[in-house]
């Protein structure tokens, strides 16, 4: 996707930072930045394009009414100003929404609704079946009650995973910096960079932390980890801040775009990549780690050297080079207890001395995922 291309996405999730909606910690909600972000959302409705809201900023927005002046160190306060920022954030949502007569829902999520499978179709059902009805959801994570998403600032890589979810065209990132940078804004020789074709090469970057305002938790490395996602599943990603947002939408050379890199994933192999939590490892020898790299095969007893881990059968696990490198991730076909007897011995070996069941494959291919 290229400039002129990002015109033509028909279906957008757009990604909100609590510095974007909040400024500085203590501050409370900036209605105004509300009021443009749905302006935005409001022009590209009446243009025919659907639109997913991913909004930080319920922390953030319960702080000044809490009389904190900074984000809370203990999650017990955070999620408690998660609880009361929240009914505020949704409230300014959909009194601003209302300027425009569309509708507009509260969806919230955390990273469990995403790695487990059940879960993870309900949601998507749910948000097509809003975006049929012509609403426009407003997706947070579910701060008041989660625990790794506060810990971590996954917002930015819930939203790439959202962004597959409702099989989006574009993925945009509203953040306090206008762009990638090749090195940190700050710097005085530090250029933009305009396009970014594959985010895979991305490495002699110094990327930045979290920004200045004392309310987010992302910062740009977890942009870039979104983008990964993103792009790897065959959506293309923008980078802006919300003062350029509708220039940056009209294709002008406006933040940065990564390009997707990939046709589109099935859900299921993108839930392994990047949402899944794995609970084991199984280590490869040379050969087998060439096989699935470069041939795309399904992992056999023979070529695992050793097992690490307590899991069952189904659950995912990630797979370990000689080198010990994390080349990928899979849904194992056996418990951790029954799998030190197999190791290096063949299938038809393991059949004919523990029953037939023992001659099918560790790790299928297709439910095994390069990394």
């Amino acid at each position: 996707m290229n400039r002129i291309d990002v015109q033509s996405a028909s279906r957008i999730v757009i990604k909100v930072g609590s510095s974007t909606l909040t400024g500085s910690a203590g501050s409370g909600l900036n209605s105004e930045a509300v009021d443009s972000l749905v302006d935005i959302v409001a022009s590209l409705r009446a243009a025919g394009k659907e639109v997913v809201l991913v909004s930080s900023g319920a922390i953030a927005a319960g702080l000044s009414p809490l009389g904190l002046t900074a984000r809370p160190k203990d999650l017990a306060t955070q999620q408690a100003a998660a609880s009361v920022g929240q009914g505020r954030l949704i409230a300014d949502y959909n009194r601003s929404f209302t300027r425009h007569s569309l509708l507009s829902s509260q969806v919230l999520l955390t990273i469990d609704d995403v790695v487990r499978r059940s879960h993870y179709q309900n949601a998507q059902r749910t948000l097509l079946k809003l975006i049929q009805l012509d609403v426009t959801p407003i997706i947070n994570e579910n701060d008041s009650v989660g625990v790794q998403e506060i810990r971590f600032g996954d917002n930015d890589r819930l939203a790439a995973l959202v962004a597959h979810l409702v099989s989006a065209d574009l993925l945009v990132l509203v953040t306090d910096i206008d762009g990638l940078y090749d090195a940190p804004p700050s710097h005085a020789n530090a250029k933009r960079i305009s396009e970014v074709e594959d985010v895979s090469v991305i490495g002699d970057i110094e990327i930045g932390g979290v920004g200045s305002s004392g309310v987010g938790t992302g910062g740009m490395v977890t942009k870039i980890e979104a983008a990964r996602i993103a792009t790897g599943a065959g959506v293309a990603m923008l980078l802006t801040t919300l003062a350029e947002l509708p220039s940056a939408l009209a294709g002008e050379d406006k933040g940065t775009i990564f390009h997707a890199v990939h046709d589109k994933r099935p859900s299921r192999l993108l839930w392994l990549a990047h949402a899944a939590t794995p609970h084991g490892r199984l280590i490869l020898d040379h050969g087998a780690t060439i096989a699935i790299k470069e041939r795309g095969v399904s992992l056999l007893p023979a070529g695992v050297t050793a097992v690490e881990g307590d899991f069952l059968s189904g659950d995912t696990v990630e797979l370990i080079s000689d080198k010990g490198v994390v080349i990928a991730r899979g849904l194992v076909a056996f418990d951790a207890t029954e799998i030190p007897r197999m190791l290096g011995r063949s299938t038809k070996e393991l059949a004919a001395e523990f029953g037939p069941e023992y001659e099918r494959e560790l790790v299928h291919r297709d439910d095994l995922v390069l990394i």
